[in-house]
């Protein structure tokens, strides 16, 4: 099957790199190009591709917005590329909707890889970004002292499942921890999206940290990826 996307961003010479890096292989289509946000958002309403990929900062309209608006109204998934990986735009992004998010130093087949890997529905942050991530929701003073109530609409075992998810475990792997089977797993994780209303694995993670379900020490070791 081939992965249909949309690339977006101000500076026509990245724009165009992008672009011809993802069609060069036999399995992607770059069906358009944007110059904004808004202009990314109106491509995806005419062409409904897999994936948007999308510079933070453009006029008009700047990738979060566009972001957020693409996940409303569409089942394209976005990747963000930017330059910078502040904690802020990573976890303003991530809450948009965002299923990936690479810097723009990336290698063209890394780029490659984030597209696919976002395309069959799973997530992906760079190791920069998921190290910062995850030293901001594990700081002493970002901890909560108090249950989050969001965490009230999980069963122990969904509880159990997110602390697993937090910790980069995949499937298989939670299904070691807990013995039971790898269907019984993605059911738990299926039922964790829906309760905490989250859109991916990542968003869990974050999730996780926010809640105070995961403390200090409780980090991944490695980069966050979503895994089914």
């Amino acid at each position: 099957m081939t992965i249909r996307v949309v690339v977006a961003d101000d500076q026509e010479l990245v724009r165009s790199g992008f672009a011809m890096i993802l069609d060069a292989r036999p399995d992607i289509e770059v069906v358009a190009e944007a110059g904004d946000g808004a202009e990314a958002v109106e491509a995806v309403r005419r062409h409904a591709p897999d994936v948007a990929l999308l510079d933070i900062r453009m006029p008009r309209m700047d990738g979060i917005e566009a972001c957020r608006a693409i996940s409303a109204e569409s089942a394209c998934r976005t990747v963000m590329l930017t330059t910078f990986d502040s904690d802020e735009y990573v976890y303003e992004a991530l809450h948009a909707g965002a299923s990936a998010f690479l810097l723009k130093d990336v290698r063209r087949d890394d780029l490659v890889h984030g597209v696919r890997v976002v395309a069959r529905g799973d997530s992906l942050l760079a190791p920069s970004v998921a190290r910062r991530l995850v030293e901001q929701y594990t700081r002493p003073a970002a901890r909560r002292r108090v249950p989050d109530p969001r965490l009230e609409a999980l069963t122990g075992r969904e509880r159990e499942t997110l602390l697993l998810l937090a910790r980069g475990l995949s499937n298989a792997e939670i299904a070691a921890e807990l013995i039971v089977s790898e269907h019984t797993v993605k059911t738990h994780v299926g039922n964790v999206l829906a309760k905490l209303g989250l859109r991916d694995r990542i968003q869990a993670v974050i999730c996780a940290y926010e809640t105070g379900l995961v403390e200090a020490g409780g980090a991944p070791d490695s980069p966050v990826r979503a895994r089914s």
